[in-house]
């Protein structure tokens, strides 16, 4: 790592705009369940393990769409992916888990109508999520298509965005932070986990066990430059020897470097899901608990007059 910095200076290491703008959000998050959380109906205090989850997402997101892993991940792939799992994987459900339902509940009441009710939906339908993020992710590490969003600072940017979103319908229907709201059964949360650890599958085995490498944007100096070139500030010569030489900062093969980033994102991917799958459990044992101490209740015979 001690590479990159003698190499790059501070906006392209720490991408301080990211900072500024995911500031601001913190800001936005802790001025809206403080001092605006009485505007809305229902509201009731958020707990401190949400505030808690809010602060990680910001900084998981931070690490995968900044940091000097932004760098890393130009140079090798398993970065790159690395910085994926923080950002779609990690950042997002965090998101999800942090923002409280009174929020959730007042935005679907403010924009619900006959209209906008059947767009959401379309939009809101577990299989369109299912297919979207997963179609979305597996599209991207087609070699074509990742070398040419590599190679476009504002492609790239719009297509994490699009990542961004289509992470938060998938994990919307794994997590159900309002229940109300387009519900699946406890059950079939946990048949939809493994539904998108299938579908993902492919997309991970193309780079594990791809007899050679697939992304030039690794293996072509000529390309990698061009991509490298939109890290540094305008005219600055693209430091070559980070991607051979003595003094590169690859440790390892293409090849090598291509079959742990499909491994890194395939272990990490299960390794959230069987989080998620527990949190589900967990859901649907306190239901059940509630649901039999209310019918406890409710067979106590009652005195007659």
């Amino acid at each position: 790592m001690s590479v990159l910095f003698e190499n790059f200076g501070f906006r392209a290491l720490w991408t301080p705009e990211l900072l500024l703008g995911l500031l601001v959000i913190g800001i936005l998050y802790f001025l809206l369940i403080t001092r605006w959380r009485s505007r809305f109906k229902g509201s009731a205090p958020v707990r401190t393990r949400q505030k808690v989850y809010f602060v990680l997402a910001l900084l998981a997101l931070y690490i995968g769409w900044g940091s000097p892993l932004y760098i890393a991940g130009h140079i090798m792939i398993s970065f790159h992916m690395t910085q994926m799992v923080f950002a779609y994987f990690i950042a997002t459900p965090l998101f999800l888990l942090a923002i409280p339902s009174w929020f959730f509940q007042a935005m679907v009441d403010r924009f619900r109508s006959p209209v906008t009710e059947r767009i959401f939906r379309v939009i809101w339908s577990p299989i369109v999520a299912l297919f979207l993020f997963n179609g979305l992710f597996s599209f991207y590490h087609v070699p074509f298509m990742f070398d040419t969003l590599m190679q476009s600072v504002v492609l790239h940017s719009m297509y994490e965005y699009l990542l961004l979103f289509a992470a938060a319908l998938m994990w919307w229907h794994m997590i159900a932070p309002l229940p109300s709201a387009f519900p699946l059964s406890d059950l079939r949360r946990v048949g939809y986990i493994f539904a998108n650890g299938i579908l993902i599958t492919p997309a991970c085995a193309l780079i594990i066990f791809a007899p050679t490498t697939l992304y030039q944007t690794y293996t072509d100096p000529t390309i990698w430059a061009q991509v490298m070139a939109y890290c540094l500030p305008a005219g600055t010569a693209v430091p070559m020897g980070l991607l051979s030489g003595p003094d590169s900062f690859t440790f390892l093969e293409a090849r090598m470097d291509q079959q742990l980033a499909g491994v890194l994102m395939k272990v990490m991917q299960e390794i959230t899901y069987g989080f998620t799958i527990g949190y589900v459990f967990k859901q649907w044992l306190k239901k059940e608990k509630q649901q039999d101490g209310a019918l406890t209740i409710s067979d106590i015979p009652t005195a007659k007059p």
